[in-house]
């Protein structure tokens, strides 16, 4: 009864917010920001919070080329970015709802339902299962795990089942969602609530009774990434004893501690991601604003790479790899700079080949989506 009353909410606040957006107008057209037509494929979107701003890049080879209208003034604080398996569709959230982009064959932007929203939901995190059928929103409410299955065609979300949590005796603070990328499972990190593991049914989009990990006082996780063959789980972890922790992933979810995790990081890790090849994993660090590098031994436990930590932007946030795995992009919440492409070196390491800024600084970038 519960489902059915909020899908109904959500349908209704929908219809009103697209009826007074529709009117005025909520997205300003898109201004030229240069750069010229690719086919590619490789791109990054970077969503700014001061600004309020969405910008999207041609990832070149150690290049960063603005795309052609594709600067977008939202109105609206963003949270979260995510582009689907198909590189289709751009999906922006903030101020309590998700709205859509088509992504155009050389990169550019236009958006989707008339630049009305595609759903309600106030999102601290995004993610969309491997089959591009189901997109994940991590809701800020610390109660919620929306899902919503997605007209491929439109981008328009029609809201699923999903499914209600409850952590007791923790105080739960939303931070982040990811499916494990065989769509088994949708793994989600509360902050100082631990992180709870969903089985799931990429056919049928059920969201089963998830599995809590606990985590010592005085922690907090804060982003998550799944090996690309599903054997383990990476998650950034602020506080004592915090760092990189690494799990294995087991029978119908199952988190088991590798050995030595966490791993020595920087000051509040605050995002993880892992190369194409699943050998090496970085962590940004965002009080140092640097990047820590592992080497991933076959057993999963994690060695320092040579030059770790990396020197980034300030307050770095976010991190991805490109389409082709070739470089990983980083965007630092306070700038100098904003967006930074690295390409990896002997064993993994990381060399700084480009940066740019997103906009008219202070952008305040706080997510990126590249490509796949």
């Amino acid at each position: 009864m519960k489902q059915w009353i909020r899908r109904v909410a959500a349908a209704t606040g929908i219809w009103a917010l697209s009826f007074c957006m529709g009117c005025d107008g909520f997205f300003v057209k898109p201004a030229s920001t240069g750069g010229g037509s690719t086919t590619s494929g490789n791109y990054v979107y970077v969503a700014n919070a001061t600004t309020e701003t969405l910008v999207g890049f041609v990832v070149g080879t150690g290049t960063l080329t603005p795309l052609t209208n594709s600067n977008f003034d939202l109105k609206f604080v963003p949270t979260a970015v995510a582009v689907n398996p198909a590189n289709s569709i751009l999906f922006v959230a903030g101020s309590g709802l998700i709205y859509a982009f088509s992504i155009q064959s050389g990169g550019q932007l236009s958006v989707l339902n008339n630049g009305n929203a595609v759903a309600v939901a106030t999102v601290a995190s995004m993610d969309i299962s491997p089959d591009g059928n189901w997109l994940f929103a991590l809701d800020q409410n610390g109660i919620t795990l929306d899902e919503f299955q997605i007209n491929s065609t439109s981008g328009l979300l029609a809201q699923a089942t999903g499914a209600s949590y409850t952590v007791s005796g923790a105080t739960i603070k939303p931070r982040a969602v990811k499916v494990a990328p065989n769509g088994a499972y949708v793994f989600v990190a509360l902050g100082t609530a631990g992180d709870l593991v969903f089985p799931f049914n990429t056919s049928t989009g059920t969201v089963s009774t998830p599995l809590l990990l606990s985590l010592p006082s005085g922690t907090s996780d804060n982003a998550l990434a799944v090996s690309p063959n599903g054997s383990y789980l990476y998650v950034a972890r602020s506080g004592s004893p915090g760092g990189l922790a690494v799990y294995s992933i087991g029978t119908g979810g199952s988190l088991t501690a590798v050995s030595g995790s966490p791993f020595a990081a920087g000051n509040d890790p605050f995002s993880v991601v892992v190369n194409n090849a699943g050998t090496d994993v970085y962590v940004a660090n965002q009080l140092d604003s640097t990047i820590s590098g592992y080497a991933v031994a076959s057993n999963g436990t994690l060695t320092a790479l040579s030059g770790s930590p990396y020197a980034n932007g300030s307050a770095v946030s976010a991190l991805a790899t490109d389409r082709t795995g070739a470089y990983l992009l980083a965007v630092a919440g306070a700038g100098s700079p904003d967006l930074t492409m690295y390409s990896f070196g002997t064993a993994g390491t990381l060399n700084s080949v480009t940066s740019t800024s997103t906009g008219t600084d202070p952008t305040g970038p706080v997510a990126l989506a590249t490509t796949h």
